[in-house]
């Protein structure tokens, strides 16, 4: 097991580390703050883009509620740094497994490690309806339980691009009395009558027709219009992005991925192991759901995973001498 020296944030890497990982976000450094301290030679691999770049603030993470999602990031950079780990800005673009893992960076260095851990998220894919993209993380939303106390009691509409949208307007319905469905996409005679049942209870207008855009005034969403020319007062609009998962790194490892209806994702333990010997995930990498709280704590349990493993496997190698 190598010790850390001292404290540095490298671009010039050298020599083989106990572990790299792959993605800089909160499970990513969760994950480094406990190799560091745990003495392990780590390198964290940062490509700069995380999933809630978009928004202004985080929420529902207790002691951190309403924080920047990039202060957050920066004081966990300034807390691996203090136990030696170290960070490079770039991406990892090939990866391979012999005696260790040679992990490639796109800046050109190739870095090797005993044990990987993956934390590259996902790439959420917004509707392409004009000023979606623009406002998303502002009053363009998706999720209620991180956006809805900022948003209660305000016109919510919600953009349907599959029948699963039902569940959303269900769901957003707990934040505010007056939610719009737009159909967009979605046939009505693709709707249940267990949907229309429900919808019609939790008081959620459903209104079919393609949506066109939405009406921006002073830079605050007032609206959604359809393709009809008919428009609609909202404030707020949900929406359902669909999720990429960032799986090229795996699949280059061959692990075994599962098709779930948010995409195909690593199939792991209760640690984040994956199917591959020495390789953890964490966070939106195993999960289109994982929180940033959900995230933290996948990258801490996949940590304390590999240092067992480690110590197990250099005692059991040692027995073996």
């Amino acid at each position: 097991m190598t010790r850390n020296k001292d404290v540095t944030q490298s671009k010039d890497l050298t020599g083989s580390y106990d572990v790299v990982v792959v993605g800089g976000g909160a499970a990513g450094l969760s994950a480094a703050l406990v190799l560091g301290r745990s003495r392990l030679r780590t390198l964290v691999v940062d490509a700069g883009e995380p999933r809630n770049a978009p928004s202004d603030h985080m929420q529902g993470y207790l002691t951190r509620d309403g924080m920047s999602p990039a202060e957050f990031l920066a004081l966990g950079r300034e807390e691996i740094a203090r136990y030696g780990v170290e960070l490079v800005r770039d991406r990892a673009v090939d990866v391979a497994r012999g005696e260790d893992f040679a992990v490639r960076l796109a800046g050109g260095d190739t870095v090797h490690a005993r044990r990987l851990i993956v934390t590259t998220g996902l790439r959420d894919e917004l509707p392409a309806v004009e000023g979606v993209a623009e406002r998303f993380g502002r009053d363009v939303l998706h999720c209620p339980f991180c956006h809805g106390w900022e948003v209660r009691d305000e016109r919510f509409g919600v953009l349907a691009t599959s029948p699963l949208s039902v569940h959303q307007a269900l769901m957003v319905s707990g934040w505010s009395d007056d939610v719009t469905l737009f159909l967009h996409t979605v046939a009505e005679s693709e709707l249940s009558d267990d949907d229309l049942r429900r919808l019609a209870a939790a008081g959620v207008k459903v209104v079919p027709g393609e949506v066109a855009g939405l009406r921006v005034e002073d830079d605050r969403l007032t609206g959604v219009r359809l393709a009809d020319g008919t428009a609609h007062d909202r404030t707020v609009l949900f929406v359902a992005p669909r999720a990429v998962p960032q799986t090229g790194l795996m699949e280059q490892l061959g692990a075994e991925l599962q098709e779930t209806p948010f995409g195909a994702y690593p199939v792991v333990d209760p640690t984040g192991r994956t199917t591959v010997p020495g390789v953890w995930t964490a966070g939106n990498a195993l999960g289109f759901a994982e929180q940033v709280v959900h995230a933290a704590s996948g990258g801490y349990r996949a940590a304390a995973a590999i240092v067992g493993d480690l110590i197990m496997s250099g005692l059991d190698a040692a027995l073996t001498d």
